[in-house]
């Protein structure tokens, strides 16, 4: 904050804690709620911690802090964790964040995770041979991100409105019972060909 002094800052921060915390509450409440009551139709491990929402960093902090109050940290974890960031920094990795984010989330995050990096290479590869401005790449790129985080903010609702649908009891046609590998190729080839359409048609809208 600019002009903020330091203990008005650190007050700031307490409201922000505060208020988020008394709001917070009610979606995860209704996405663990909605979640078991689904579990318990198909059969499998719902609530925070299970197959749907498997919530791996949330699961990581809490172990981490069950260990440093309980006195009962695994410290194998940590030792190969420390030499890990060590040969990490000797090697020169660029982003170190990137390979220890991956160890602990699921595959398919990670494989999500992947394919956007292909993405992300295919656009910067068509500006590369295009010889575009540094200006033209920052509204690529701020694009590109807008598009992506409204995709990763839209799935996260529709995840919470079906939650909310199952947690009221509310009953939700199956509009697609058998569903097809070979649509979800497809779907995901569309999202990527917007994903990749998208932010370049800032170059041809500032062409014009």
């Amino acid at each position: 904050m600019l002009g903020g002094t330091p203990w008005k800052m650190e007050a700031a921060d307490l409201i922000g804690v505060v208020v988020a915390a008394s709001v917070m509450w009610v979606p995860l409440f209704i996405l663990n709620a909605g979640d078991l009551k689904q579990a318990a139709i198909d059969g499998h491990i719902g609530g925070f911690g299970g197959d749907v929402l498997a919530a791996p960093q949330a699961g990581l902090m809490a172990q981490l802090s069950k260990g440093i109050v309980g006195g009962n940290m695994v410290w194998p974890l940590i030792i190969v964790g420390i030499i890990m960031a060590i040969g990490f920094i000797l090697l020169r990795v660029k982003s170190p964040m990137l390979v220890c984010v991956g160890m602990y989330l699921s595959f398919e995050t990670v494989a999500a995770i992947f394919v956007g990096g292909i993405i992300r290479w295919v656009i910067d590869s068509i500006i590369a041979k295009r010889n575009v401005s540094d200006e033209d790449k920052s509204s690529v790129e701020n694009r590109g991100v807008l598009v992506a985080s409204g995709l990763i903010a839209g799935e996260a609702l529709i995840g919470l409105l079906f939650a909310a649908l199952f947690f009221f009891d509310v009953k939700v046609p199956n509009l697609w019972p058998n569903s097809n590998f070979l649509v979800s190729v497809l779907v995901m080839f569309a999202l990527g060909y917007m994903l990749v359409k998208i932010p370049l048609g800032v170059l041809k809208k500032e062409n014009d």
